[in-house]
């Protein structure tokens, strides 16, 4: 009998015992994800939308955590270390997923603790000059790093960071070379080249784009491989004159390795929903970003096609960081 009873007890211990939350019940209690960037960037801001709308939509609150510094290192540390039980997700940019990899020699994180969920919406790169700088297109500013090399400005949120990836990818199609100024983030950068301080810069587009109109700086090309809607009269870069050059700054949600497929699943259906609601659809458009949508199938294939583009940018820029 005493093999019998133990065995029951066994069995009815298991089923009283906590069980792992599964996409049918899923969030039973508040979703924390962690935003390694300030409070109010382009970042935050699609995050803190998306999660009012997942609040709603889930009954649960969904907590944005602001853990900025280390060029993303702090708060993806923290992501990646969390439980992988869906309660705790990380936004993370081409930043953390793709150059942060490939310019540390040492890393406190790896891309493996991770799994992928949703590719959510990119933000396009613009290619602006300040006033001062005398010319009115892309050719014309060749042209003029050509004439001075070393001598034009430009501005970046940091020596490893997009802007300055970016920039390299330009310079060396364009065969022209310029001096890198590095601010603490894009709107610093954005006020430098207002002031003057740079002469160009290829920054979000949500940075540039409110000073088009007021004539404050020139948008000379987007970086994206078709005009956007909201700048129809900006060129693309390869309308421009640079050939095969894209580039943009990406945002998806990733959760820590061994997180239930089904909670991943559901985390991407749900996104994928909201981001097609039309007053959402409407609202982060209207700050330039390019919704996607996109599950972990194709949001891994996403992240190889661009590990390729950039290891060869950076390599031949000769570019790392310690």
């Amino acid at each position: 009998m005493r093999p019998t009873i133990c065995a029951i007890a066994c069995l009815i211990g298991a089923m009283l015992a906590p069980q792992p939350a599964t996409a049918l019940d899923y969030p039973t209690r508040p979703v924390k994800i962690i935003v390694p960037f300030t409070a109010g960037g382009a970042p935050d801001v699609l995050m803190r939308l998306l999660g009012q709308k997942l609040s709603e939509k889930w009954g649960q609150g969904v907590v944005v955590e602001n853990r900025a510094g280390g060029n993303t290192l702090i708060g993806t540390v923290a992501g990646a270390k969390s439980a992988p039980d869906g309660y705790t997700l990380t936004l993370a940019a081409d930043q953390t997923f793709v150059l942060n990899p490939m310019l540390y020699s040492s890393l406190p994180y790896s891309m493996k603790e991770f799994e992928p969920v949703v590719l959510m919406a990119s933000l396009p790169h613009m290619l602006a000059v300040a006033n001062k700088v005398p010319v009115s297109n892309v050719k014309e500013l060749i042209a003029l790093a050509k004439a001075k090399p070393d001598t034009l400005t430009y501005g970046t949120t940091g020596p490893g960071t997009i802007q300055r990836i970016a920039v390299e990818y330009f310079s060396s199609i364009a065969g022209i070379k310029l001096v890198q100024v590095p601010y603490k983030g894009a709107n610093e950068t954005t006020t430098a080249i207002l002031a003057g301080e740079i002469d160009m810069t290829i920054n979000g587009m949500s940075n540039i784009l409110p000073h088009i109109g007021e004539g404050k700086l020139k948008a000379l090309a987007i970086s994206t491989v078709t005009r956007n809607p909201l700048a129809p009269d900006v060129p693309t870069m390869q309308e421009a004159g640079v050939p095969g050059y894209s580039s943009q700054g990406t945002f998806g949600l990733f959760a820590p390795a061994g997180t239930p497929r089904d909670i991943i699943d559901k985390v991407h259906t749900d996104i994928a929903a909201v981001l097609a609601l039309p007053d959402v659809k409407k609202a982060l458009e209207a700050r330039s970003f390019v919704l996607d949508g996109s599950g972990p199938a194709d949001f891994e294939k996403f992240i190889a096609a661009e590990n390729v583009k950039w290891q060869k940018v950076i390599s031949e820029a000769h570019i790392k960081i310690n």
